[in-house]
């Protein structure tokens, strides 16, 4: 039974175990999107620190962003090559490292190359933890589970500015690296123990063309979307979106043409597998272009300080941290699609007051907001699920890292998009300019209710266990206990089963 197909019974109950999994698993993802988040407030203390130049210290971002889309793609081979267990806990055990190197770093250039160290152990941690906790839950647990881990890590985000505000007012930006330690190191104690039967497949070679073309085409993309939704277009930012874009479309047509590639774009032939990645890409695209556009709006039309405006997005974040769980047990209840028409519908509820009043009050704000979040929630969540349930346990590692590719780029999208509008329509000071804004987000909302319409009723005639990826010569992978090694590693041969 999959997660977007309606059941007419209750789902049965989450293993203690897979608990566990989801709560290690979460725990390295919320420190990744924590400190994505947190480092950013600390820019100006570390340049006056340091005393270096601006445009040096950016790179404690930027370099973090591009470090993580350097190794997103390569993830799912990792996995599947050396086992997810063991490669989620080394990439959370590099991460926790750099975080300490982050925090004794003497000088400007030694904190830029270990934010690069961090970006890339998060770009494999963050996709792999999610295969982990695919392959270890039964189909109909996984919005439960996938829920939860996602409530952690919306946290991070909603969080995230409060806590490092916090920790710059009575101690150092040091501290904002140090916090990951305790936390990454309970994380890996934690998971001592928690065996994993993972699908590792020791001759599955490297793709190296399709590693060249989208190592370098989505970094570029990326970073040209994410400096466009920061500062605007400039020549270097079009450039790079232009050529890391004709680089992802050579990895396409190279993937499709290869018979192991890389990452197995064969999985978005079918229907409800590219409707939930697609889904999940629309509503990235809206929460990181609101993330942009939603600051400008309560700063500039609604007058509000740099508390309020910090208040009213937590009050966003944590409605849809409470909401994760809702979604993931009713997807478990009722399938993926309905919940995604809910989120979806809800979205565009949620950004038309926009379009037709000038500064909203407070309370109207709050409490749009916190629909928002709860909107974001049911729209994504259920469909990442959706997409993972329509695949066997040998494809979840191409499954989560083609997803994951999917909602960042769509979100460096939506945010370069809503900039682009705004420049377009009078700028960020011109309240004028901020309904053609909301009316992009509004016309993104539209196109998210109808994937997941498509979603439904594709679930409607799914089957009960996913059709295998065609490939031109299958061949045997092995089974083989890989998570952080208790006790003898047991392996044997097999083709089809599961586990």
């Amino acid at each position: 039974m999959t997660a977007s197909t309606p059941r007419s019974s209750a789902p049965t109950a989450v293993p203690v175990r897979t608990w566990k999994i989801a709560a290690v698993t979460g725990a390295g993802a919320f420190i990744a999107m924590l400190d994505s988040t947190v480092a950013n407030l600390a820019l100006e203390s570390i340049r006056s620190d340091t005393g270096s130049t601006l445009p040096m210290v950016q790179w404690v971002a930027t370099g973090y962003l591009i470090a993580l889309a350097v190794s997103l793609p390569v993830a799912g081979w990792l996995g599947i090559r050396f086992g997810q267990g063991r490669v989620w806990a080394v990439s959370l055990a590099v991460f926790t490292a750099a975080s300490a190197l982050c925090a004794l770093s003497p000088g400007t250039l030694f904190l830029i190359a270990a934010r690069f160290v961090q970006g890339l152990a998060a770009g494999v941690m963050v996709p792999v933890g999610q295969a982990v906790l695919g392959s270890s839950a039964e189909r109909d647990q996984l919005g439960r589970v996938m829920g939860l881990s996602g409530m952690v890590v919306s946290l991070g985000p909603a969080v995230g500015p409060a806590v490092g505000g916090l920790l710059l007012e009575v101690a150092s930006w040091q501290w904002l690296f140090w916090m990951n330690v305790p936390i990454g190191v309970a994380a890996l104690i934690g998971a001592r123990g928690l065996a994993i039967d993972g699908v590792v497949d020791p001759d599955r070679r490297l793709d190296l063309r399709g590693l060249a073309l989208l190592g370098l085409g989505l970094p570029l993309v990326l970073y040209g979307a994410t400096e466009i939704g920061a500062t605007g277009t400039t020549a270097v930012t079009v450039l790079a979106v232009c050529v890391g874009t004709l680089l992802a479309a050579g990895f396409v047509v190279s993937a499709l043409r290869t018979e192991r590639p890389l990452i197995e774009l064969r999985l978005l032939r079918r229907a409800r597998f590219a409707a939930a990645t697609l889904t999940a890409g629309l509503t990235g695209a809206n929460m990181y272009g609101g993330l942009l556009l939603l600051p400008l709006y309560l700063q500039l039309v609604a007058a509000q300080d740099s508390l309020v405006t910090g208040l009213m997005l937590l009050a966003m974040g944590l409605g849809s941290a409470v909401a994760l769980y809702v979604a993931g047990t009713m997807s478990d209840r009722f399938g993926a699609g309905p919940v995604c028409i809910i989120g979806a519908v809800l979205l565009v509820g949620a950004t038309l007051p926009f379009l037709f009043s000038g500064a909203l009050p407070l309370y109207a704000l709050a409490a749009i907001l916190v629909v928002r979040g709860v909107a974001l929630a049911l729209g994504q969540m259920p469909a990442i699920t959706a997409a993972y349930a329509s695949v066997s346990a040998e494809q979840m590692g191409d499954a989560t890292t083609l997803v994951n590719i999917v909602q960042r780029v769509g979100g460096a999208l939506g945010a370069a998009a809503v900039v682009i509008v705004l420049t377009q329509t009078g700028g960020s000071s011109d309240p004028a300019a901020y309904p053609w804004g909301f009316g992009l987000l509004a016309v993104v909302s539209g196109l998210t209710v109808v994937t997941a319409a498509f979603l439904w009723r594709k679930a409607a005639g799914s089957s009960r266990t996913p059709p295998p990826t065609p490939r031109a010569t299958p061949k045997p992978v092995r089974f083989r206990r890989v998570w952080p090694h208790s006790g003898t590693a047991r392996s044997r041969e097999s083709r089809g089963c599961r586990r």
